[in-house]
Order: C-alpha cells, then sequence, then structure tokens
C-alpha cells in the first residue's frame, strides 16, 4: 500500500484526535498573546501605581541614604540592612507583580482552557537528531516564523518612530527645564510609548493566535484511512457490529413471535403482510387494541403459521394490514383513527367466537 501523504489529509480531526492531542499539550496557542497581553497589563498597572511606588523608592531610599553615616558597618548590619530592602522592594513590587501575573494566566486560560499534562517535559530523543532539526531549521514553518519576527520588528519601529518624530520639539528644550518637570515628562513619553508598543503587539499576537488555530486543524487533519481505523478502534470490528446486530434482531424477532399466541386477531394483506392485535375485553388498564408482532414475506409467514397452530382467527383486510404495519410499532396501541376499522374486524372475530361456542 503507498504511503500516504500529508495532501491526503483531507477529513477533519475527530473529537477522540483532539482529545488524544490536547493530552499531549498540543494545543493552538499563541505564545506572542500570552507576553503581549502580560507587557500591556505591565503598562497599566505601573500607569496606576507607578506614583505610589516612586514615592515609597524615593522615601525609601532617602531613609537609607540619610543615615547610613551614623550606621555602624559590620556584615551583621550590613546583611540585616540588605533584607530591610529586599522585603521593601518585594512588598512594593507584589502588586505589580501580582498584575501581570493574572493577566497572563488569564490570557493562557482563554486560550487553551484549563491543562495540565506533563506530556511536553517528557525527554524526546528524536529532538536531538541533527537531521530532523536541520529539517525543522529549514521548514516551511520556519520561514513563516521568521517573516513574522521581521514584520513584528518593522510594526514596533514604525511605533517607535512615530511615537519620538512628534516629541522632537520638546527635547529640544528639555535642558531648560527642571529635573522635577524633566523626570515627569520622560515617564509620560514612556508610558505613552509602551502602551503604543504594547496594543501593537496585541493586535500582531492575535493574529497570530488566528494563525495558530489554522495551523492546528492543519495539524491535526486525518487521511480517510485514519477515520476509519479510528472509528473501528472506538466502535469496534465492522463484521463484529453487524453479527451483534444480527443477533440482537434475531433475539426481538423470536420475543416477537413469542407473543403471537396471546393475540386476538391477525390480519393480513393476505400473503405480504401480517400484523397480530391483541386485545382483552376484561383488562380495564388496557385503552385500545395494541400490535404485538408484524412482519412482511417470511416474518408474516411465520406469524400466520402461529396463528393456525393456535387456531386465532386470520382476517383478510389489505388496506388495514398495511396502515398498521407502517403507521404502528410492536407493543404500541393503534392509533385513534384506526378505531373503528379494527373495531370492526375484532366485533367480526367475537361475535364468530360467541357463534363457535354456542354451536360446541
Amino acid at each position: 500500500m503507498p504511503e500516504e501523504r500529508f495532501d491526503d489529509r483531507s477529513e477533519p480531526a475527530t473529537p477522540r484526535r483532539r482529545e488524544e492531542a490536547r493530552e499531549r499539550g498540543h494545543v493552538a496557542r499563541s505564545q506572542d498573546l500570552s507576553a503581549a497581553l502580560g507587557l500591556l497589563g505591565a503598562v497599566l498597572a505601573l500607569y496606576f501605581v507607578g506614583d505610589a511606588l516612586f514615592a515609597d523608592l524615593r522615601s525609601f531610599t532617602v531613609l537609607m541614604l540619610g543615615h547610613l553615616a551614623e550606621a555602624d558597618v559590620s556584615l551583621d548590619s550590613v546583611g540585616a540592612l540588605a533584607w530591610t530592602g529586599f522585603l521593601f522592594c518585594f512588598q512594593m513590587m507584589m502588586p505589580f507583580l501580582a498584575a501581570v501575573f493574572v493577566v497572563a494566566l488569564a490570557a493562557n486560560y482563554v486560550q487553551v482552557g484549563f491543562l495540565f499534562t506533563g506530556e511536553p517535559l517528557t525527554p524526546n530523543w528524536e529532538r536531538l537528531d541533527p537531521i530532523a532539526g536541520l529539517q525543522r531549521f529549514f521548514s516551511m514553518r520556519a520561514l513563516v516564523r521568521l517573516a513574522t519576527g521581521l514584520f513584528k520588528l518593522g510594526i514596533l519601529t514604525t511605533v517607535l518612530y512615530l511615537t519620538l518624530s512628534g516629541e522632537v520639539n520638546p527635547l529640544l528644550h528639555l535642558m531648560d527645564v527642571a529635573p522635577s518637570q524633566l523626570s515627569a515628562y520622560v515617564a509620560a513619553t514612556a508610558f505613552v510609548l509602551c502602551l503604543r508598543a504594547a496594543l501593537a503587539l496585541v493586535v500582531l499576537a492575535l493574529l497570530d493566535f488566528g494563525f495558530q488555530r489554522w495551523q492546528y486543524e492543519i495539524d491535526l487533519r486525518m487521511t480517510r484511512a485514519e477515520v476509519k481505523e479510528e472509528l473501528k478502534r472506538l466502535e469496534g470490528d465492522p463484521k463484529i457490529r453487524e453479527r451483534r446486530r444480527a443477533i440482537q434482531r434475531q433475539l426481538a424477532m423470536q420475543r416477537m413471535m413469542q407473543k403471537v399466541p396471546k393475540a386476538t386477531v391477525v390480519i393480513t394483506n393476505p400473503t405480504e403482510v401480517a400484523v397480530a392485535i391483541q386485545y382483552d375485553q376484561t383488562d380495564e388498564t388496557q385503552r385500545a387494541p395494541k400490535v404485538v408482532a408484524k412482519g412482511m414475506g417470511y416474518v408474516a409467514e411465520r406469524i400466520r403459521n402461529i396463528a393456525h397452530e393456535h387456531e386465532i382467527p386470520i382476517v383478510e383486510k389489505p388496506w388495514l394490514a398495511r396502515a398498521l404495519y407502517k403507521g404502528v410499532a410492536v407493543d404500541k396501541e393503534i392509533p385513534p383513527d384506526l378505531y373503528a376499522a379494527v373495531a370492526e374486524v375484532l366485533a367480526y372475530v367475537f361475535r364468530a367466537n360467541q357463534e363457535r361456542m354456542a354451536f360446541v
């Protein structure tokens, strides 16, 4: 059998294939989107808490440097001072880092949902194959990543140029302003630059996420042979399924034939169709006659033979037999529109039974 090419993978992935890919950690995910949203969250968090953060940092610096000349310099004092500075910086940066972490976590959850698998961490010795590595390096996907990276670099360069080109005149007058005004201007310009860059990266990352989704669907495509093999694996061999269905049909037929001796009358076509009707006048729970067996051809012949063996009346009424066969399932009551026709047949049967009993 010839080896199937990638071009033959024209069938969409089955749910089982998607589940197996997810278990392996193979999901549609854009790392750029997580990074871009994390950067955007960092910029916004810095905008809202930046003033308080720098104010605390300034106060701490003044406090530490203001008493540095009076401090007792020793290994213990330097260690304690370093630990105090670390705790202060950690406490100061905690809200900022928490905001960035929450944004990055939310970005990953939106893309792939909750997923925990250790399979990507399993050593894969095939990745150490130098020939396969060179093939991946010069593959079409690597070229696409290279082109995408260059495009992103061009976009960021354009954003940087457009932002700073509008600040040429203010930059020329910075030598005449006070240090506080200079720092405020630099902070505002840096924020605008970072915000525009982050928004541009988010837009590019959304496009990359769409590409990753498309590439993911392409990678998961299956050949028709793979689809058939998977269906066979999930549902079993077709021959076994057909054998199972045949046994089920045979058992259903046997159960149906066991009900024919309890029938009140058998209505026939006369040879093509046979329908066994059961109705017990003494049973108050039975609202209407019901079909206990029906069939065509060979099955109809068996129903008639069983009826003969148990002396069950057989009435030839072709249109009624066809209507009952097509419109009423086994063990179901007849519909109201056939009440009159079936009642006529039952009345005839009951009357014939009474006349036979009177004659005996």
